[in-house]
């Protein structure tokens, strides 16, 4: 299957992520400059009135872009957006999915989320990938 044959209710291969590490979140922390100690100190999430540290939101839908990587010699992401539904946590197994819901030409608009092993949604949205012409 490739973007240009895609019909709308076909699905892009789902990514299953490793666990949620410290070290993941830690070196976010870094790349994005959000080094608020939620992230990665247990006693200041604890503080915070949280169970324990939390992913960074934009560390969980910058993940999303990887169900577009396989198609980069086809398109690219042209608009993107997203609402928070739950916190991600350390150990969290996440699943990213993408469904086509609508195609127009060159743009292609897909219905995106991650979900947890235990079936909780994190993250929904859409995002729209535009063909090369």
């Amino acid at each position: 299957m490739t973007m240009r044959t895609m019909q709308p209710g076909e699905e892009l291969k789902s990514v299953t992520l490793p666990p949620v590490s410290r070290l993941d979140l830690i070196k976010y922390a870094g790349a994005s400059g959000d080094f608020n100690p939620i992230h990665t100190i247990d006693e200041e999430a604890e503080n915070a009135g949280l169970p324990g540290i939390i992913a960074h939101g934009m560390w969980t839908m910058g993940n999303l872009t990887q169900l577009f990587t396989p198609y980069l010699e086809d398109g690219l992401v042209t608009d993107y957006h997203i609402r928070f539904r739950g916190m991600v946590f350390l150990d969290d197994v996440l699943t990213l999915t993408a469904t086509l819901t609508e195609r127009d030409g060159t743009h292609l608009t897909f219905d995106i989320g991650t979900v947890k092993a235990n079936g909780d949604t994190v993250l929904a949205g859409q995002a729209v990938y535009e063909l090369y012409e």
